[in-house]
């Protein structure tokens, strides 16, 4: 079709396996630029990896709901039809906008599955709209022809014959189908039972269904391609994006539950997936596991001839939802998404989940009349697919509160995320629980890919990719274990006739325990973890096997940590906890203990397996390490404390010894005033001695100040307090900015709040000293230097010198006293402004900021 820009519009259509999709892509590559919609994010994947060995890394992106591969200088774009840049689309929030949308080659795949009632009105929509500068392709089934004449009657049509012959091949048994043959089946549970009668008569079987990962769906496959098993069983997933070399299709049955109701396949959705059958030039099969042809699985004559002749009736409408939407509020968005529309081919969709999700929450007052940009922010939230399959009025909740979050343009919740992906980051259990695992990761994969959603996007993308490629892993391996892999099996029979005993079990440098030629599990520090891959009544015996051979590992492990450097050891996170560590793996906790500087250590019960003696003596070299790094970098605050317990220490100053040594070397001189007062000359020396700074804001130790000594003081508190290690300020930093991004908790250990700002310890005590030593005299009582040095604002230096006792006048900062009272509340409305201080900081702040 002519277009206004001078660009052409052709219709490719015909059955499967016309090599549409090469087509797309020879014809991508051949323009400037160019964008492909798939309707799966497998085949999305599979042709980005096409184009990336044409084009190279760097000119290709690939875009999906979860994952987004888009390099600065990508100029061919693989998506899912849900994700592909429409020029006439305006972004809704959420969008990273790194997408061009004007590109000279478009083409949007299975176009026919504009009669899905799911998700056909984004394939209408995309074959309606979607358009190249120079060329648009649309690919579909040969029933999609009536549509494209009408709604573009302008366009060139081609159709394109199937390159092999499609057969009918009856009836057939299972233990009796040919090699290389595809099982269809439309539940969970019957392909799972088709595969483990295969595992059991035919050695074993690959699995493919929807609700599987990409990855996972691409490993078993591999499975199939490589020959390591010549059956596969799957539902109709395979009948689009998987290419594979099938040379026969068996349907288990010729009905499936399509999420209203049971009905029998339409006869272009039974060619879709026979078709699957045969590559290329090589020709296919297709037939039915029945018993006869009045069983209600065997295919119909006419569906036999429509299936091999590829005689199907045209599309007469194909279903629609209106692009211009109205933001003005959320009644007015749902009027725009419920408009029918004018063309009698063009059916109005059902109601999908996000239109769902989006008039179940509408039902609350407070959300009906958000309006403009609140209203875009809904909308792209309902946008999450709802992966679980738990329903509308389920799935809201979730939408709501992420909602909630990103409402007014903040950002979902850090912890609630990653908790979130926490629950989901296991790979233990059963293939079902796998899944639904699978599922779940896969909203937070398609959440870390909205860029105004949360802080750090690209840390949350790579983080929830790991989770699903670790699930996947193990889906896949859960798969392999229960349909084709019998070595678990075998070595339980081994193990049967010759003895756990007389089995030789050796440990690989990464762990790797094996019993003979059979790896049986992993050897993590000392503890050890039975293959996930084994059968759960199987894991008692293969415990055994190893338990009773794993000892003189586990002892020469332990003797090497007890004779090692002390380099060997890390103090470590363990969820809340801390603790000690080596090589990665926890080997005691700590606890609180008799006083700050001595927290109590408790081994973990991996080292139970150990002997009475070398456990003990690990235990010994475990304290022995904690105590020399807490005297390496808290000795002042140890003696501090001895001092505080000593007899001829004076009472004065061991009752500001004991208080300092309890809060960790620092405290606000307000809070000891009274014992201060107390103190005569020798005293204060005793307190010198120990390392003490009397300041006029702060008492404190001035080398716990370092760095290294703030970790240890914060590893220590949060011990004794039952807490999590606070986030600590970046080394060396001498000024902190109060916000949102700032622990307070871990500032408090070295640094003092200054109105606006938190001023490292030492420095409020040199600019205090500096104050406090002007009074009586003409000199000026702020460092303008230093202050200016470090950074500190004009708010922060009023407040550090108004709890000196210093207010601005007329000459600059004067010393007033130290107010013992607070100003009676009415005071303030009659008080006039104070006068800022005119001396050289302020003016050093004026010629800075100019």
């Amino acid at each position: 079709m002519s277009r206004p820009d001078g660009g052409l519009v052709r219709a490719i259509l015909g059955p499967t396996n016309t090599g549409k999709t090469h087509l797309a892509i020879e014809r991508m590559c051949a323009h400037s630029s160019g964008v492909i919609g798939f309707p799966l994010r497998l085949l999305a994947r599979e042709v980005y990896d096409r184009v990336v060995a044409i084009k190279g890394e760097k000119q290709v992106a690939l875009v999906t709901g979860e994952e987004r591969i888009v390099p600065p200088t990508a100029r061919y774009v693989l998506c899912t039809a849900e994700s592909m840049p429409v020029p006439t689309d305006e972004a809704l929030p959420g969008d990273p906008g790194d997408l061009p949308r004007d590109y000279a080659f478009a083409a949007i795949d299975e176009a026919q599955l504009g009669i899905d009632p799911e998700r056909g009105h984004v394939f209408t929509d995309r074959m309606l709209r979607a358009r190249g500068r120079e060329e648009t392709l649309i690919l579909g089934s040969s029933t999609l022809r009536p549509i494209i004449e009408e709604q573009l009657p302008e366009a060139e049509i081609v159709t394109r014959p199937r390159f092999s012959t499609l057969s009918y091949a009856g009836h057939s048994k299972l233990t009796r189908l040919p090699p290389r043959s595809a099982i269809v089946a439309f539940s969970a549970e019957q392909v799972y039972a088709l595969a483990e009668m295969l595992r059991r008569f035919k050695g074993g079987a690959a699995v493919v269904m929807g609700a599987l990962s990409p990855a996972t769906r691409n490993a078993q496959v591999d499975l199939f391609q490589r020959g390591e098993v010549d059956y596969l069983v799957a539902t109709d997933a395979i009948g689009m994006g998987l290419n594979m070399d099938v040379k026969h299709v068996a349907f288990a049955g010729l009905a499936k539950f399509d999420g209203q109701r049971q009905r029998r396949l339409h006869i272009h959705e039974m060619a879709q997936i026979a078709g699957r059958a045969g590559r290329h030039q090589t020709d296919g099969s297709f037939g039915s596991l029945g018993v006869g042809d009045n069983d209600p699985s065997s295919f119909t004559d006419e569906e036999i001839h429509a299936i091999e002749g590829h005689h199907f009736k045209p599309l007469d409408n194909v279903y629609w939802r209106n692009a211009n939407l109205d933001f003005t509020d959320v009644n007015a968005l749902i009027a725009s998404l419920d408009r029918r529309p004018d063309d009698p081919m063009l059916r109005l969709a059902p109601l999908s989940i996000d239109l769902a999700v989006l008039k179940h929450l509408a039902e609350d007052p407070a959300i009906a009349h958000l309006k403009g940009g609140q209203a875009r922010r809904l909308w792209a939230c309902c946008g999450l697919p709802d992966f679980r399959k738990v329903g509308a009025t389920h799935h809201a909740r979730m939408v709501r509160r992420i909602y909630s979050y990103i409402s007014d343009g903040g950002h979902i919740s850090q912890d609630w995320f990653n908790a979130e992906v926490n629950r989901l980051d296991h790979v233990m259990g059963d293939i079902e629980t796998l899944a639904d695992r699978l599922a779940g990761i896969r909203s937070w994969a398609y959440i870390a890919q909205r860029s105004d959603w949360l802080k750090d996007p690209k840390r949350w993308a790579e983080r929830t990719q790991a989770v699903e490629a670790r699930l996947s892993d193990a889906l896949h391996a859960a798969l392999t274990q229960r349909f084709v892999d019998r070595r678990t099996a075998m070595l339980v029979r081994d193990i049967g006739a010759t003895g756990a005993d007389a089995l030789p079990v050796t440990v690989a440098a990464d762990g790797e325990v094996s019993v003979g030629p059979e790896p049986i599990g992993h050897l993590m520090g000392f503890e050890f973890t039975v293959d996930p891959l084994a059968r759960a009544h199987d894991k008692r015996l293969l415990l055994a096997a190893a338990e009773r051979r794993l000892g003189e590992e586990l002892a020469r492990r332990a003797q090497g940590l007890i004779d090692g450097p002390d380099s060997a050891f890390t103090l470590v996170e363990d969820g809340d906890r801390l603790g000690v560590g080596w090589d990665g793996q926890l080997l005691a906790r700590l606890a609180p203990g008799r006083s700050l500087t001595e927290p109590a250590l408790r081994t973990v019960r991996a080292l139970d397996r150990l002997s009475a003696p070398q456990r003990a003596a690990l235990r010994a070299r475990l304290e022995q390490w904690l105590d020399r790094q807490i005297e390496a970098h808290l000795g002042p605050l140890r003696r501090l404390a001895d001092a505080a317990t000593e007899a001829e220490t004076p009472g004065s100053v061991r009752a500001i010894a004991a208080m300092l040594a309890d809060a960790g070397g620092h405290l606000p001189r307000k809070s000891l005033a009274s014992a201060i007062a107390a103190l005569d000359k020798p005293a204060r020396s005793r307190l010198h001695q120990l390392r003490v700074r009397l300041g006029p804001l702060d008492v404190f130790i001035a080398t716990l100040m370092k760095p290294k000594a703030q970790e240890m003081r914060a590893m220590l508190l949060a011990i004794r307090e039952g807490r999590t290690m606070p986030r600590l300020p970046g080394p060396g930093a001498s000024v902190l900015e109060d916000d949102a991004t700032l622990d307070r908790e871990g500032a408090r250990l070295a640094y003092r709040k200054v109105g606006p700002q938190w001023l490292r310890i030492d420095l409020a005590d040199r600019l205090a000293a500096h104050a406090m030593g002007s009074k009586g005299s003409n000199a000026d009582p702020l460092d303008v230097a230093l202050a200016t040095s470090v950074g500190l604002h004009d708010k922060a230096v009023r407040r550090l010198m108004a709890d000196l006792g210093f207010q601005p006048g007329k000459a600059g900062y004067e010393y007033k006293g130290r107010r013992a009272k607070k100003p009676h509340p009415h005071a303030k409305r009659h008080r006039a402004k104070a006068p800022r201080p005119g001396n050289a900081f302020a003016d050093a702040l004026k010629g800075l900021k100019r």
